[in-house]
């Protein structure tokens, strides 16, 4: 009898837990909302941000807003370098944190960075998190055929993004793309735990609310 009910329990999680750290995406899911209102400040009801625009959110303002439970990520990164790494580590713990299902695609060379952002689509996530500043060119190619599929660049910005890609970044941390000029010198130490988390969380908060294709820029 305390086998039977121990198996009992153990299905019972299974279920519950179809769409956390067990889900194996094979089936279809309801789409995500947001848990949570933005806070005052973040942007204005009234005047609701043009595509491609910049907005500094008053900090915080984004700390209320959580992703629905099941929500699908897929962490889209390249490079070894320590803010990469940063930005990656970033995701992961924000991942643990709100119980989101998450999986990681690893282009390891430049000759891979497309194939690899379609392979990321085709596991149709729920949002796309990209880390690395070698991803930001061929993003840009990539994303503008794809418009069903939300893209979040951390740590750097798409130069004329469409409506799915969205960027949250900071001062020291606004990479373009080859060849454009950055809107302020590139710092490796503003890459923080702090700074890549909160840039994270902003972005999401902005994209589940509806708020995409502008730059979420960090005061």
């Amino acid at each position: 009898m305390r086998s039977r009910s121990v198996l009992a329990l153990v299905l019972t999680a299974a279920l519950v837990g179809g769409c956390g750290a067990a889900d194996d995406w094979s089936r279809p899911h309801e789409a995500p909302t947001a848990v949570g209102a933005l806070g005052a400040g973040f942007v204005d009801p009234d005047a609701p941000p043009a595509p491609e625009a910049t907005i500094t959110p008053r900090p915080g303002s984004w700390s209320a807003v959580h992703p629905s439970p099941g929500y699908r990520v897929v962490l889209l990164t390249t490079g070894e370098d320590a803010p990469t790494r940063t930005l990656e580590a970033a995701v992961t713990r924000w991942a643990a944190d709100e119980d989101v299902s998450l999986k990681t695609v690893t282009a390891s060379e430049p000759s891979d960075y497309i194939a690899s952002t379609v392979r990321a689509m085709r596991l149709a996530p729920d949002l796309i998190v990209v880390a690395g500043n070698g991803l930001v060119d061929p993003l840009a190619l990539v994303s503008a055929n794809h418009l069903d599929q939300q893209f979040l660049v951390l740590g750097a910005e798409v130069a004329e993004p469409t409506f799915n890609v969205t960027a949250a970044n900071w001062t020291g941390a606004a990479f373009r793309g080859e060849g454009l000029a950055m809107r302020d010198a590139y710092d490796p130490a503003s890459f923080t735990p702090r700074r890549a988390g909160e840039a994270l969380r902003a972005g999401v908060a902005a994209v589940l609310h509806g708020i995409t294709g502008i730059v979420v820029r960090l005061a």
